[in-house]
């Protein structure tokens, strides 16, 4: 675990990162998300679970109507602010402090998520889809998260190819931040994911999550190991439902390793894995 503070900048807001990492649940409105598809497909349920998160401990809810997993095809951009849009504003008119992130690469649905009351824009495309992206950034002072991803969601695991995948994951992402300073956005308001299971195999996930403590040195990192296929694969569970004490483990040594930011879909659970490090450390 990282002894600094970090102040991360978004919107009107300051937030402190180091002591313990803050919580983000997974809130998918998508058919087809690899986990959880169709379970919150309508605003009521979506709404009802992500305020369920929050009362089991989330620090930010991260809405998302378009599926990354991989196979996944785009979606039109009526369709993905059809799915997120209203329940942002559901779940913001019902509580005004929690920390709402826009799980998208298209600059429209970002820009529609801040005028709703988002506080942070989640692109695992690192503005690649959308050049228009840091322009909502730097026009709500938006909390940005810029992802590695090798590919896109439709080929990203047909045969993804590194020779030194930590150097250039680590590369990449600090291309990414130099790039957002130049257009005028706060070094203080990026977080960095190096996109574990987006365009990586198993052995490449593994390398560069045997190096993550260089990675969250680098520059205030969150981590995504939520039931993904490499927590099945070490475990040998091929239902993801059933990967929840694998990821336990992985939020554990996420933890440890430095992580200021978990994306999980299990708040309570992942909750309880941070209280008890942060009571004996």
């Amino acid at each position: 675990m990282h002894n600094y503070n970090y102040k991360w900048k978004l919107r009107n807001k300051t937030i402190s990162l180091g002591e313990s990492p803050l919580i983000m649940g997974i809130l998918n409105t998508t058919p087809d998300s690899f986990s959880d598809g169709g379970k919150f497909n309508t605003i009521k349920k979506a709404t009802n679970h992500g305020l369920n998160m929050i009362d089991d401990g989330a620090d930010i809810i991260d809405i998302g109507g378009e599926s990354t997993r991989p196979g996944s095809k785009n979606i039109s951009l009526e369709e993905e602010i059809n799915r997120t849009i209203p329940v942002i504003k559901s779940l913001r008119r019902l509580n005004d402090s929690i920390l709402i992130s826009i799980d998208t690469s298209k600059s429209e649905v970002a820009r529609q998520a801040m005028e709703e009351g988002a506080d942070i824009i989640n692109d695992v495309t690192s503005y690649n889809n959308d050049l228009r992206m840091p322009e909502i950034v730097k026009k709500y002072r938006a909390g940005i998260i810029l992802m590695h991803m090798q590919g896109s969601p439709e080929n990203m695991q047909v045969n993804p190819r590194y020779n030194d995948v930590f150097k250039e994951v680590s590369e990449y992402l600090n291309n990414k931040i130099l790039d957002s300073i130049e257009l005028g956005i706060s070094k203080e308001s990026i977080i960095i994911d190096p996109g574990i299971g987006f365009g990586k195999n198993i052995n490449q996930n593994l390398t560069l999550l045997k190096t993550l403590d260089k990675i969250t040195k680098l520059h205030p990192t969150l981590i995504g190991l939520s039931r993904k296929s490499i927590i099945g694969s070490i475990i040998g569970e091929n239902d993801p439902n059933d990967r929840l004490a694998g990821s336990l483990g992985a939020a554990a040594f996420s933890i440890i390793q430095g992580a200021h930011i978990l994306r999980v879909h299990d708040v309570k659970e992942t909750c309880d894995v941070c209280k008890i490090f942060k009571n004996l450390l």
